[in-house]
């Protein structure tokens, strides 16, 4: 295998011998923790002052940050109000479906027992990409000119 095949090569290995309940608690968890969190959202408002609190960013520099109308967002989304979500942090709307497909990706491993093979080291540049967005999109809400349009 050439070099650069390495790279790019995927390989699958198994993981301990476990049984797939066992492998299947970690992802199990998060599910579980997330559709109590959202239930939560969507049943207490945030849309009322004062229900979940106030953003620390907010309070102390006036300034959004990529987070802000989360909340909102996210009893919109779970309410069905696609719009609304969107006007509170378009951003969230645009990243849960693509946190649902990594979490399916790593629940569909685990239930199949595998993972990546240990010589395949962890790549910097998503983390990077996303630092990248979080902080450009929180600069941009703050622009009076696009305040109409990402501001919550």
């Amino acid at each position: 295998m050439a070099p650069h095949e390495h790279a790019t090569a995927q390989a699958q290995v198994p993981t301990a011998p476990q049984g797939r309940l066992a492998r299947m608690a970690a992802p199990g968890a998060v599910a579980l923790g997330i559709a109590i969190a959202t239930s939560v959202v969507a049943l207490v408002s945030p849309h009322t002052p004062g229900q979940y609190g106030v953003c620390p960013l907010l309070a102390l520099t006036g300034l959004y940050c990529a987070a802000c109308g989360g909340l909102r967002a996210t009893h919109d989304l779970a309410t069905g109000d696609l719009a609304g979500a969107w006007a509170m942090n378009p951003l969230w709307v645009l990243a849960v479906p693509l946190l649902a497909a990594l979490w399916g990706r790593w629940a569909v491993r685990r239930w199949r027992g595998t993972s990546r093979a240990p010589s395949d080291r962890v790549r910097a540049w998503p983390a990077w990409l996303f630092l990248v967005v979080v902080l450009g999109y929180s600069a941009l809400r703050n622009v009076p000119d696009l305040a109409p349009w990402l501001a919550p």
